[in-house]
């Protein structure tokens, strides 16, 4: 006997980008628990979602350019697919009263279409280094900006993988934050992904620089990249 085919769904009528921030104790979240989050925040907000074919259909959100667990971000980007048509604004202040705190909508827009994560090439970043020495670190930043390749490597999915973070550093300046020293951070998205921590392999590798106390890591910005200034615009826009 054949089995019965799963009913197919409509697809959505309205598409909504979302740039939402995880703040807090929320840092620690890890990919799954947001978007568990989510799927329970627009059921408690009563959006009418379209939802995936299938013998098992899910809401249609996708998720473009999560950050890793341990960094908190003001720049996290989600899409939802409507069964019906909102008004945005309403749909983002019934979503961010729904969300736990630490989970905040930033900004919400119609989808003019395409690909979302085609549009996140780059992002800014916030590198706390609490406790260090200010000297160290501008030594630490100058030597990694005149090495040309800097090996570092990472467990993986596949495995303990080599690749050079050196490459996807398109700019790394320090600053302070609060009064601490810290290092303001534009990262080129790469395959492999070079992460926050990775430059911080590489600033060990090339200097012999650790931080006393555990990096605080926070994505500012995620988008566009401007090659000729060096900044991360907003994919929203």
């Amino acid at each position: 006997m054949s089995r019965q085919q799963p009913e197919q769904q409509a697809p959505p009528v309205q598409r909504l980008r979302i740039r939402y921030a995880k703040r807090g104790r929320l840092r620690f979240t890890s990919h799954r628990d947001v978007s568990r989050a989510v799927e329970r925040a627009v059921f408690r907000a009563q959006i009418p979602m379209a939802y995936s074919s299938g013998f098992h259909p899910h809401p249609r959100i996708s998720y473009a350019g999560a950050s890793p667990t341990g960094a908190a971000s003001e720049a996290e980007y989600l899409e939802l697919g409507l069964a019906e048509r909102r008004d945005p604004e309403d749909v983002r202040r019934a979503l961010d009263d729904a969300l736990p705190d630490g989970l905040d909508i930033a900004a919400i827009v119609e989808s003019p279409g395409g690909s979302l994560s085609d549009l996140l090439v780059a992002s800014s970043w916030l590198v706390e280094l609490r406790g260090a020495d200010p000297a160290e670190v501008s030594g630490a930043v100058a030597n990694f900006l005149a090495t040309e390749s800097v090996p570092v490597e990472r467990m993986t999915k596949k495995g303990l993988r080599t690749f050079d973070c050196r490459a996807a550093v398109v700019s790394l300046e320090v600053t302070d934050a609060a009064g601490e020293p810290a290092v303001a951070l534009v990262l080129r998205h790469t395959v492999p992904a070079v992460r926050p921590d990775d430059v911080l392999s590489g600033l060990a590798e090339v200097a012999g620089f650790t931080p006393p106390a555990t990096a605080l890591l926070t994505r500012l910005a995620q988008g566009p990249l401007d090659e000729d200034a060096g900044s991360v615009g907003d994919p929203l826009a």
